[in-house]
């Protein structure tokens, strides 16, 4: 198994491509963005889109950008309407019918549940084109327990760990680390199962409350006790058909509320990528000691993976260790990749889906994406909020998250609202372009941090 060669802009023979403004208007202001050149090929197809959030605007925009697309949401955002129709289908037999009766040329899911739930075992059950992992697939980010134990019978390094439904096991085990302690919920907790415990008795005293259902329910009914790794923290992703894979920029997000990295942690509040601390070299060593491995493995064991892997890595020392495997596009990292792809983007992903993926080309830029949330994120939910756009700056553009629509106007009605996303030769470049638009939109209550991209920028003035 080989990754295809990653090409960028800079060692293509094409011409620079010409930019292209886009905007849509909602009641006189501008809405969408001006940015991004393109190139036109392939043809116009139905796509679906399964999500709501900004990670699913983020990938109809580029869908749009690259060809005028028929799109279409389930359930889609307030904003999305504006990029294609939105659908009011949960079922996913229904809306399996509904991709059929439509006719349908390829389906794409946004966030993780649908995917441990096996939209798309019911998908190809019709022989419907969708992205994304089989349910069994699906277990590397849907079971903390299964993905450690398919890295240790893989030999995919990661931190030392147990899997375990015992709490005397448990005890016993984090008596026999250092604090601090990592204690993980084996399923789907909304990205609060992970832990961090301070000292040995926190972990103690968290793995008691996940065991007996306190904390997450049946979730939290099986746990995964690590020891802690010091170092920094990467997102990788790839796009994989099954068996061979392309590598996207490597990207970091910003989950701390506060700037400096301080308050509660949050489901994100910012990306960049790529990002200048993956080395060459370190990329190269997470294409051939966890990528392909994983890709092998999976397929070894009758569950090909199809569809984009996100390994969260800690590089303790110059080495990457595994943290986690995600089964879909992070959020917002998604918001800042997207930009990033040359090319026809529903091609790109319906070759994949049918196991045929071919390269990706990539452009020579940096982008970085600052959330705007709303003013009791992450704890409670704030009153609607009427949006202003009062410009959008040229190489920048906004994806819209937390929203809904009324009377034509948008409406901040989520905890994560939109992410504004700027474009540069540099991630400084990248960075003002995003802030410039934080300058320009406008909802009561809108905190967002003031640092994003920091880590490169720190020291660089």
């Amino acid at each position: 198994m080989a990754s295809f060669e990653r090409a960028s802009a800079r060692s293509c023979d094409l011409k620079e491509p010409p930019i292209c403004k886009v905007g849509f208007e909602f009641s006189g202001h501008l809405y969408a963005h001006r940015s991004l050149g393109f190139f036109i090929f392939g043809e116009i197809m139905k796509i679906l889109i399964i999500g709501s959030g900004g990670r699913e605007y983020s990938i109809a925009l580029r869908l749009q950008e690259s060809r005028k697309h028929e799109l279409f949401f389930a359930p889609g955002n307030g904003a999305t309407s504006k990029l294609g129709t939105n659908l009011n289908i949960k079922d996913y037999n229904q809306l399996a019918e509904f991709a059929e009766t439509e006719q349908i040329e390829l389906t794409i899911v946004g966030p993780e549940a649908p995917l441990s739930d096996g939209v798309v075992d019911i998908f190809k059950a019709r022989n419907l084109n969708i992205f994304g992992p089989s349910k069994s697939a699906a277990r590397l980010e849907g079971s903390k327990a299964f993905m450690k134990d398919f890295l240790a019978r893989n030999a995919i390094r990661t931190a030392a760990y147990l899997n375990t439904d015992d709490y005397d096991s448990a005890a016993k085990f984090i008596d026999s680390l250092t604090a601090p302690v990592v204690v993980k919920a084996d399923g789907l907790c909304a990205g609060k199962g992970v832990i961090i415990a301070q000292s040995r008795d926190e972990a103690k005293a968290t793995a008691r409350d996940m065991l007996s259902g306190e904390s997450f329910g049946e979730a939290g009914k099986r746990v995964v006790v690590e020891e802690f790794l010091d170092g920094f923290e990467l997102s990788f992703f790839a796009i994989c058909d099954g068996e061979n894979f392309v590598s996207l920029p490597v990207a970091q997000d910003h989950k701390r509320l506060k700037d400096n990295d301080e308050g509660p942690n949050t489901g994100g509040m910012g990306a960049y990528a790529p990002s200048p601390l993956a080395s060459q070299e370190l990329i190269r060593q997470v294409e051939e000691e966890v990528v392909e491995p994983t890709l092998k493995g999976m397929k070894a064991e009758g569950n090909p993976f199809c569809g984009v892997l996100f390994v969260g890595l800690m590089v303790v020392k110059g080495v990457p260790y595994v943290l986690e495997f995600n089964v879909r596009f992070g959020d917002p990292e998604c918001e800042v990749l997207m930009p990033l792809i040359d090319g026809d983007l529903g091609e790109i992903l319906l070759n994949a889906a049918k196991g045929n993926l071919k390269p990706v080309k990539l452009k020579d830029e940096f982008a970085v994406g600052v959330v705007m949330a709303s003013n009791n994120y992450p704890f409670s939910s704030s009153p609607k909020a009427k949006i202003s756009v009062k410009n959008v700056p040229e190489n920048s553009h906004i994806a819209y998250a937390g929203v809904s629509e009324q009377g034509g106007e948008i409406y901040a009605d989520g905890g994560r609202v939109l992410v504004c996303i700027g474009l540069g030769k540099s991630i400084k470049q990248a960075q003002q372009k995003a802030y410039e638009l934080c300058e320009n939109v406008e909802f009561d209550g809108a905190q967002y941090r003031k640092d994003i991209a920091w880590q490169m920028l720190k020291g660089r003035e």
